[in-house]
């Protein structure tokens, strides 16, 4: 198992502890016999999930004179023969708190009328789903979609603008990364963070476009996107309003916040679907990353945890927090490759379980 911090940037390994000790108060705060874990071969807790990762945060500090340690303590689980691994970025955005001819496109907090309501209350067969809806005269209609709320101003007048951004693109780029910065016109700085949204199913433009003929499969990435949106505005806007699913945002002073309800760590925060991959889970990512620049590509082999979801993140593809500003962009909008990932767990807690 022959790891290094520095695919991260890390001099050490003990630059990994805020993190982990994030996954460990996540996983913590769960009841310790509850099942995190049943797949074929391994049954894991939740008390055994922050056991493991009680033991790595212990052994970090070794790992510097002795990085096989880890190997000797620790068992590796593949989640799939192979699997994708993308990235996601927190952008910087230029926005004004007030409308202007510049900043004319808003950026919507949680609706008034937004309403949501556990349907897991009305029957088991639906734990865990939620509706998401808006009353009419008519009774309960679906909340409104993208074409409606950015075309049509459905939203418009309501009190529910959080700030104005110069375009619809730097809207809609913000919402699939699901939070990032506002740079204000006079120079003050918040964080966007994701709130919630109306419900409706998210639907692919990259698939669109590709399927379309407009941009070739090879050549997919969220940059591409970008780019192919701004050069045609027109066919841009149609296809963006064919994704009905729509994100709504609140304004913070920290961020970026993942779904254990912690700030994000670059390079080491993955985005899972905890239906495949539990929250809080201690993993090995074994792929390739592109050089910020365009300079070939490199290993990417080391320790990463679970800290957030994301609506297109699905199975066992793996979604790398990449972090803030022009390199992470970059990275963000050039990641995708095929990857292995791997479910740390300690050996003690395997000889514990027999």
């Amino acid at each position: 198992m022959a790891l290094s911090p520095y695919v991260q940037g890390f001099s050490s390994w003990k630059a990994f502890q805020p993190a982990l000790e994030k996954s460990l108060l996540y996983a913590s705060a769960k009841s310790p016999e509850a099942v995190a874990v049943d797949k074929p071969g391994l049954f894991l807790t939740w008390g055994d999930m922050a056991e493991s990762l009680r033991e790595m945060i212990s052994l970090l500090p070794r790992l510097d004179r002795d990085p096989m340690l880890m190997a000797e303590q620790f068992r590796l689980y593949r989640f799939a023969p192979q699997t994708l691994m993308t990235g996601y970025y927190e952008p910087w955005m230029e926005a004004s708190p007030v409308r202007t001819a510049e900043f004319k496109y808003p950026l919507y907090g949680l609706p008034k009328e937004l309403k949501m309501i556990d349907l897991g209350r009305f029957h088991p067969r639906w734990k865990g789903q939620k509706l998401v809806y808006r009353m009419t005269e008519g009774g309960i209609q679906p909340f409104f979609d993208r074409e409606a709320i950015d075309g049509e101003g459905a939203l418009q007048g309501k009190g529910d603008e959080l700030a104005w951004a110069r375009n619809l693109v730097d809207i809609f780029m913000l919402q699939v990364q699901g939070s990032g910065r506002l740079v204000m016109r006079d120079g003050s700085v918040k964080h966007i963070l994701y709130a919630g949204k109306n419900g409706l199913q998210y639907l692919s433009i990259g698939k669109i476009l590709i399927d379309r003929g407009l941009v070739s499969r090879e050549e997919m990435s969220m940059n591409r996107i970008k780019q192919f949106i701004e050069e045609n505005p027109d066919l841009g806007r149609e296809i963006m309003f064919k994704n009905p699913s729509y994100v709504f945002f609140r304004l913070n002073d920290d961020g970026p916040f993942g779904s254990i309800g912690k700030v994000l760590t670059p390079m080491v925060s993955v985005a899972v679907d905890r239906r495949h991959v539990p929250l809080g889970a201690l993993m090995l990512l074994n792929s390739v990353i592109p050089r910020v620049g365009g300079d070939g590509e490199k290993d990417f082999r080391s320790l990463v945890t679970a800290q957030d979801t994301g609506g297109a993140i699905k199975g066992t593809r793996c979604d790398l927090f990449c972090g803030t500003g022009p390199g992470a962009e970059y990275l963000a909008g050039n990641l995708k490759h095929d990857a292995m990932l791997y479910l740390l767990v300690s050996k003690a807690v395997l000889e514990k379980e027999q």
